[in-house]
């Protein structure tokens, strides 16, 4: 099976690319990819069990001893491991919050999760990385209200740091229907931007 089918690629002024793909993550020939961790870093299910399980006993291991010597990472932060057997280099591993209805920071603890993995790539010159829709499993949060906040997030980091490494980076889910949300509010912002950049002309 193919590693990813890309649905909807956004193109920035400087060459850098926002992909938007269907396919499964651990498989993603990348630099980096990101997990949807927890804050104790112990892969259960979802995501995390699948990065843990291909990536082998490296990423397990390395993600306890970084818990013993630093503590649990707080929700809205990340850290990194390598990757173990992953065709990725690294993991890293970002922690949105749980849903609790909306009313508890939850977008900017997201936003701040998406962006915080970012800035681990780029302090170590990552060129590539790929994230899932972080949050939107067994941590409930909506994904109607997920894609726009992970989206916005991505591009406001990018639009933030033009001397960024990263000139790859791709949102990447198995389900076609989580990859068809991303597509379309991608579409949306394109053509925000090109109404936009028409008025001003």
């Amino acid at each position: 099976m193919a590693a990813h089918k890309e649905h909807h690629a956004h193109h920035l002024s400087d060459g850098r690319i926002l992909r938007i793909t269907e396919g499964d993550i651990t498989e993603q020939d990348v630099d980096a990819i990101v997990n949807a961790a927890n804050e104790m870093l112990a892969h259960g299910g979802g995501v995390a069990g699948a990065i843990a399980a291909k990536g082998g006993p490296a990423i397990t291991s390395e993600s306890r001893r970084s818990v013993q010597e630093h503590g649990h990472v707080p929700t809205g932060s990340a850290t990194i491991t390598r990757g173990g057997n992953l065709k990725a280099r690294y993991v890293i591993h970002a922690v949105g919050p749980v849903w609790q209805g909306g009313s508890r920071d939850e977008e900017r603890l997201l936003a701040s999760a998406v962006q915080n993995a970012l800035s681990l790539a780029d302090e170590r010159g990552l060129g590539s990385i790929a994230l899932p829709a972080i949050s939107t499993g067994i941590f409930g949060y909506p994904i109607q209200f997920a894609v726009p906040t992970i989206l916005v997030a991505i591009l406001g980091y990018l639009d933030e740091r033009p001397g960024s490494s990263l000139r790859d980076i791709r949102i990447c889910d198995m389900n076609k229907a989580t990859v068809a949300l991303f597509a379309e509010e991608v579409s949306r912002l394109d053509g925000d931007a090109v109404s936009g950049s028409a008025g001003r002309s």
